[in-house]
């Protein structure tokens, strides 16, 4: 579960970094421009002011310049953040407002620029007196001439804007990092919220594997985890109900086996020691009755197998079905009637063929009308009847028994499933008739009816892809 979590605040984590460094970056370089460009255009407009003022006293006289340059310094009010210099032709220091640097020849870019280019020309770079950071910029001083015989250049130290730009991208920094605290502790708590869960998953998985069948998650979140821990929990549910059918399955399954085994072999000892001819052929007959009923019970299984896994393919062709259920139907009168049941039955002239297996599909008319005398016979009678509508042929198997509990309708089609039934089955007859009809495209309907018993409603479409 480490590994979730790493994985996650690593790539969540990546592209936050990511984009803070962008930003951040951004942030700084447009800081550090903005100030150094605000200083720039002030230190540029000062010594384009001064140069304008200067060149008009180089057109009177040399004398009257020095004059100038050395009052205007001595009257110059911001020593104590600027620096003003006036540079003769030869990149020498004339006149300064600090007086650190007369005499000495900086030889800076900016005033090369100005002396040789005869251009307005900046520079940042290191005072090589004071060992500070410093912004300069040089205007040339024009005689009437356009000569350049110098240039006036005003100074400025950056020790006070680079420390306020290194606060700000300090601050962003702080700011960025105090988001990388916050998304670390948002992903932290998000991804608990997963991996918890998904820890608590695992270990009822786990249980459900070993076999602890039926134990549930509680459910925290209305979302996609909420939702598989629902699917677990139903999953774990299906699985007990499904081990309880088969469990019971196998319980009626030994059930049926055992009565026609016992049967078989009593009689089959009597058998040994009987001498009466009435009496032997009683036994025989009950022997083959029981042994009839075990061939039964093991072709119904061989024949759900095979259904549920798909290995049997139908032989589809066009039937006359109201002909083959009509044979099901007085196959099964006799018998009944002995039984003390009577079998009505009911039909519409003009039945249309569909596409079906003969076979598979009075195999399901045998086990609805079996399971409507053997769960409905109580009622004495079973109705039976046949017709059509524009898509369907509708056949309905109607008993006046108690009928089926509600609670047993939903699943009474299920595989193995008898509810609270006592009668004799292994529970597998619906669910191979449900088979069949589902591969003819039909549906099987079972309903209570409305006064008693039971009413079983058969949908076969009359067109259908062979």
């Amino acid at each position: 579960m480490r590994g979730i979590k790493n994985r996650w605040i690593s790539n969540s984590l990546g592209i936050v970094v990511g984009v803070l460094f962008v930003v951040i970056a951004f942030f700084s370089i447009y800081i550090s421009n903005y100030y150094y460009t605000n200083v720039l255009s002030s230190l540029e407009q000062r010594a384009q002011g001064t140069a304008r003022f200067f060149n008009s006293y180089l057109n009177l006289s040399y004398t009257d310049y020095y004059t100038s340059a050395y009052q205007y310094a001595e009257r110059f009010d911001e020593k104590n953040h600027l620096e003003m210099q006036f540079i003769n032709s030869s990149g020498r220091v004339d006149v300064s407002t600090s007086g650190l640097v007369a005499g000495s020849t900086p030889n800076t870019p900016d005033i090369n620029g100005a002396l040789r280019g005869g251009t307005l020309s900046s520079w940042i770079g290191i005072d090589q007196t004071t060992g500070e950071r410093v912004m300069g910029v040089s205007a040339p001083l024009l005689f009437s001439n356009n000569q350049v015989i110098g240039a006036v250049r005003y100074v400025t130290s950056l020790k006070l804007i680079d420390r306020q730009v290194f606060i700000l991208i300090l601050f962003a920094f702080s700011v960025g990092l105090l988001i990388i605290l916050l998304v670390i502790l948002s992903n932290l708590y998000f991804v608990r919220s997963i991996v918890n869960p998904v820890r608590e998953m695992n270990k009822i998985a786990k249980l459900i594997a070993a076999g602890s069948y039926g134990v549930t998650i509680d459910k925290e979140f209305n979302d996609e985890i909420g939702e598989l821990c629902d699917t677990i929990n139903n999953l774990s549910l299906e699985i007990r109900n499904a081990e309880k059918m088969k469990n019971d399955f196998v319980s009626s399954v030994s059930h049926e086996i055992r009565t026609p085994l016992t049967a078989i072999s009593g009689w089959g000892e009597t058998l040994l020691y009987m001498d009466d001819p009435v009496e032997m052929k009683k036994g025989v007959e009950i022997i083959m009755k029981e042994a009839k009923r075990l061939m039964k019970l093991v072709e119904d299984l061989l024949e759900f197998t095979m259904l549920d896994s798909g290995r049997i393919k139908m032989r589809m062709e066009r039937i006359d079905i109201s002909t083959d259920f009509e044979e099901v139907v007085y196959m099964y009168m006799d018998s009944l009637r002995k039984e003390g049941i009577v079998l009505n039955y009911s039909f519409e002239d003009d039945i249309p063929e569909i596409t079906g297996d003969r076979g598979r599909l009075k195999q399901v008319f045998f086990n609805l009308i079996d399971n409507a005398a053997k769960h409905g016979g109580s009622g004495g009678e079973i109705d039976t009847s046949i017709s059509y509508d524009k898509e369907y042929v509708i056949i309905r198997i109607r008993d006046y028994g108690p009928g089926i509990p509600e609670e047993d309708l939903t699943f009474i089609k299920q595989k193995f499933y008898k509810g609270s039934s006592q009668s004799r089955g292994s529970g597998i007859g619906l669910a191979i008739a449900n088979e069949v009809v589902l591969a003819h495209n039909g549906q099987i309907v079972i309903e209570n009816a409305p006064d008693t018993g039971t009413v079983v409603t058969v949908r076969l479409p009359i067109k259908i892809n062979a």
